[in-house]
């Protein structure tokens, strides 16, 4: 299975952005975004299971970020609005089937893309 993300730029602080992640076949329950900063660990940004569409995010982007599915293309997107400098990070989808309680765990999901860069200017 491979998963495809795409949609990462430069953009100034309070501009949107919107994140796809393609995949080959469904092969998985749920479909997150995480997002690594330099130097840091990666955490995580937002979740959906593909079938029921139950969806969660992280605290610091709740409000901001929403996350969607596209059914017939295989792609979940995510947008992004109000950006701040601190959203700037490398973010990767990735697909798995964790227990929904378990969504955040990275270490529970199995396939990844590659990752694409968003850089927020202050």
């Amino acid at each position: 299975v491979q998963l495809q993300a795409s949609g990462g730029g430069l953009v100034q602080a309070g501009d949107s952005l919107r994140l796809s992640c393609t995949f080959s076949e469904r092969a998985f329950e749920t479909i997150s975004w995480f997002r690594q900063i330099q130097g840091n660990e990666r955490e995580f940004v937002a979740a959906i299971r593909w079938n029921g569409g139950n969806i969660g995010y992280a605290d610091a982007v709740k409000g901001r970020f929403t996350i969607s599915r596209d059914r017939p293309k295989n792609t979940v997107y995510l947008q992004m609005d109000s950006l701040k400098s601190e959203d700037t990070a490398v973010y990767y989808c990735a697909g798995g089937s964790p227990p929904w309680g378990s969504r955040r765990n990275d270490r529970l999901y199995r396939h990844w893309g590659q990752g694409t860069l968003v850089t927020v200017s202050s």
